[in-house]
């Protein structure tokens, strides 16, 4: 049975900001912090390799985590935060041209043919999670760990326990209702269940070395 551990990022610079922040940014000393105790976490765990987004919080997270457990990291676009519109950074979290653009987004959001600008909507969302499961089952790897960002992490969950038929209503549920924690651990696995292999959702945003 194939067994993956899901870190999101420890708390960044993006995190505490009012403002939308680029993906050049780092952890602060909380996030730094953050990182060390999941770190301490896995150091018994049998983990054989940690793949990891290739956006600096995430990738300062992993070499930490890298550092207690030593081993293997490879960064991936597929585990990147998903991606926003370029108009959006820069811009006040809660100023009025932000609220604006959020509302339109959020209203074209199940429309495949729409965007705002730049930004995957759901229709991209939804294949890359595909993508990264199928990556996930084509390792000889058994014991996995990936280090990556809330938002992606909420549409994998909402795609493994709703399946195929995943609707950008039910998305939209899993969005707005289940929240992680800075280096919250949820941990999925891939094994059979009335004879059919599935992946299937152990544990959700364990944060209890916090």
């Amino acid at each position: 049975m194939k067994i993956v551990h899901i870190v999101r990022h420890g708390e960044s610079y993006s995190n505490t900001s009012d403002f939308w922040m680029s993906d050049d940014v780092g952890l602060t000393e909380k996030g730094i912090n953050q990182a060390n105790a999941v770190a301490s976490r896995f150091e018994n765990l049998p983990i054989e390799i940690i793949f990891s987004s290739n956006i600096q919080r995430a990738k300062d997270t992993a070499l930490i985590i890298k550092s207690k457990i030593d081993k293997p990291i490879e960064y991936h676009d597929l585990f990147n935060e998903r991606k926003w519109p370029s108009e959006q950074n820069g811009l006040h979290k809660k100023g009025e041209e932000s609220n604006k653009m959020s509302e339109k987004i959020w209203k074209i959001f199940p429309n495949p043919e729409l965007r705002y600008s730049d930004e995957e909507n759901f229709t991209d969302l939804k294949e890359r999670i595909k993508n990264i499961l199928l990556f996930l089952e084509s390792r000889q790897e058994e014991n996995i760990m990936i280090v990556t960002h809330g938002f992606i992490l909420r549409i994998m969950m909402a795609y493994i326990v709703m399946g195929e038929d995943l609707s950008p209503e039910e998305c939209d549920q899993f969005i707005d209702k289940f929240h992680t924690k800075n280096t919250g651990i949820t941990t999925i696995h891939h094994g059979k269940t009335n004879k059919k292999t599935n992946w299937h959702l152990s544990s959700w945003n364990d944060h209890s070395h916090l």
